[in-house]
């Protein structure tokens, strides 16, 4: 799996960019596509008047009134504005000039979305997008009465060369559409996907501190309660009915040992101690111990990634094996583990039954989201009858000086 790989799954043809191909050559007899072209250039006038209207209003308005509470609140929403009238013009390229262009990537639409009125505030204004858009109009009016009037007077007087005209003129549209309504380009768009990813990571976090909590709760915590009571009945016997006190002694000590292990097991399940010693090729090794079926682990490493990206891949494989355990019905099952460029790659596969979905409801969507956060990848192949191979991909770390 290579980052070209990882690319092409989560932005397939999405980055900003036409990919459809040029119409085809003028003719003295015309086409569809140059009769579409007409079309576009006639109607280039009317809906220019519509966007430089608006977007002198909306300008003159929002900075009129920047000295007072409404002014940039009225400009914000009329970039948000701006953002509809784009979108128009991008359908209007598609259908007449058959340029293709990836819509970019929507902002919140009011204030409650988007953490508070003057976050909203702050991101509308600064909006590339929208500004982009204001330029696209301001420059079309001129443009738009150009073309307009050309397109016009070839059709009573220039019919011959009409063609020839519509294309020239269509070319300069087709470039000012890709240069001026395209999405910022792709650093725009992972910056917002980063943004949201982060709403999961904050959300999984949440839901582990609640985890974390729950077991202590119910496990350990019980535990040592009811040990302290259970000692608390033992002293109070241990003159009158020593035999007694002993066996609740016993008992006690018994419940020790079990709050202890539990206790080891929530540490484990927090970071592992055999992580942070001895890495990812002895911590896996350990997990694959304690599978239901027959693990065989290779670990190719040139050397131990940063301690975060080692802890993703480590809680990654044992649930990986968690549900090669539950529900594969796997009699084997392997776990390689190396580093491509700067990419750490994992695959887990098993022999079991196969049929695995993202949405099977065995955690694999979540897990995905989870990877997805931190700029990872999880593909998954599980035809049915086997066999089941995940392959997992980080984003690869050195180690720093302290770590």
């Amino acid at each position: 799996m290579t980052r070209t790989l990882r690319d092409q799954q989560r932005y397939p043809a999405q980055h900003g960019r036409d990919e459809s191909a040029a119409p085809p050559a003028v003719g003295l007899a015309y086409d569809r596509h140059t009769w579409k072209e007409i079309v576009h250039l006639l109607a280039n006038l009317p809906m220019a008047l519509i966007g430089w209207v608006y977007v002198v209003v909306m300008v003159v308005l929002g900075l009129g009134l920047s000295i007072t509470v409404i002014g940039l609140p009225l400009l914000a929403a009329g970039l948000l504005g701006t953002r509809q009238l784009g979108k128009l013009e991008r359908a209007r390229a598609r259908a007449l000039l058959g340029v293709r262009i990836e819509e970019p990537t929507p902002i919140p639409a009011s204030p409650s979305k988007h953490g508070g009125f003057f976050s909203w505030l702050w991101t509308s204004l600064k909006d590339p997008v929208a500004w982009r858009n204001v330029l696209y109009e301001f420059v079309r009016l001129p443009w738009g009465i150009l073309t307009f009037a050309l397109t016009l007077v070839s059709l009573i007087v220039a019919w011959p060369v009409l063609g020839f005209i519509a294309r020239g003129l269509g070319n300069v549209d087709r470039m000012m559409a890709r240069a001026l309504l395209s999405p910022s380009d792709e650093l725009e768009r992972r910056i917002a996907e980063l943004e949201s990813d982060r709403g999961v990571v904050v959300d999984t976090a949440a839901a582990d501190l609640r985890r974390i909590e729950r077991d202590l709760h119910d496990g350990a915590q019980a535990r040592l309660v009811a040990l302290a009571m259970g000692l608390g009945l033992a002293k109070e016997k241990v003159l009158e009915d020593p035999e007694a006190a002993a066996a609740m002694v016993d008992e006690a000590h018994g419940e020790v040992k079990l709050a202890l292990q539990e206790l080891r097991d929530l540490a484990r399940g927090i970071h592992p101690a055999v992580l942070t010693d001895r890495g990812l090729d002895a911590a896996l090794s350990s997990v694959a111990s304690r599978c239901t079926v027959p693990v065989k682990v290779a670990v190719d490493l040139p050397a131990r990634p940063a301690p975060a990206i080692e802890g993703i891949a480590y809680f990654t494989v044992s649930e990986l094996l968690q549900n090669v355990s539950k529900h594969s019905r796997a009699r084997g099952a392997s776990v390689e583990v190396w580093r491509s460029a700067d990419r750490l790659l994992i695959q887990v596969e098993d022999d079991g039954v196969g049929g695995a979905r993202l949405d099977g409801g065995s955690g694999m969507a979540g897990l995905a989201e989870r990877l997805g956060a931190v700029d990872g990848l999880l593909v998954l192949e599980s035809p049915v009858g086997g066999p089941t191979v995940v392959t997992a991909e980080l984003p690869w770390r050195d180690r720093g000086p302290k770590d």
